[in-house]
C-alpha cells in the first residue's frame, strides 16, 4: 500500500505559478504510475496530467497542456506537479493518485490510492 499526502496549493493571482508536491509513504513508489486530478464542488474529477512510473512518458488534459508539468523523483518517493500560467478556471482541488502497475489512466476509479487533496485557488 502506499499513503498520499499533497501540498503547495495557494491563492495566486492569474497568470501565476504554484508547484503542487505528493509525498508517498509506503513501499516501491517506483511501481506505482501516478496521476493528478482535479475537482470543482459539484463536478466529477478529472484527470489533470499522469505519468508513468519510472517518469519517462506523461500525458496532459488538453486544457493545461503546455502550462503544467508533472514530474517525479522516485528517490524521494515524490510527484510534482509544476502549474505555470495559471488561470481562473483552474481554480479547483487538486488530488494525487496512485495506480500500481505500468498502465496510468485517465479514469479516478482507475487509481486506488489518493491523497486528502490541496485547494488551488486563482483570482482574477
Amino acid at each position: 500500500q502506499v499513503q498520499l499526502v499533497e501540498s503547495g496549493g495557494g491563492l495566486v493571482q492569474a497568470g501565476g505559478s504554484l508547484r503542487l508536491s505528493c509525498a508517498a509513504s509506503g513501499r516501491s513508489f517506483s511501481n506505482y504510475a501516478m496521476g493528478w486530478f482535479s475537482q470543482v464542488p459539484g463536478k466529477e474529477r478529472d484527470i489533470v496530467a499522469r505519468i508513468s512510473r519510472n517518469g519517462g512518458s506523461a500525458v496532459y488534459a488538453d486544457s493545461v497542456k503546455g502550462r503544467f508539468t508533472i514530474s517525479r523523483d522516485n528517490a524521494k518517493n515524490t510527484v510534482y506537479l509544476q502549474m505555470n500560467n495559471l488561470k481562473p478556471d483552474d481554480t479547483a482541488v487538486y488530488y494525487c493518485a496512485a495506480r500500481r502497475g505500468p498502465y496510468y489512466y485517465t479514469a479516478p476509479e482507475e487509481y486506488g490510492y489518493w491523497g486528502q487533496g490541496t485547494q488551488v485557488t486563482v483570482s482574477s
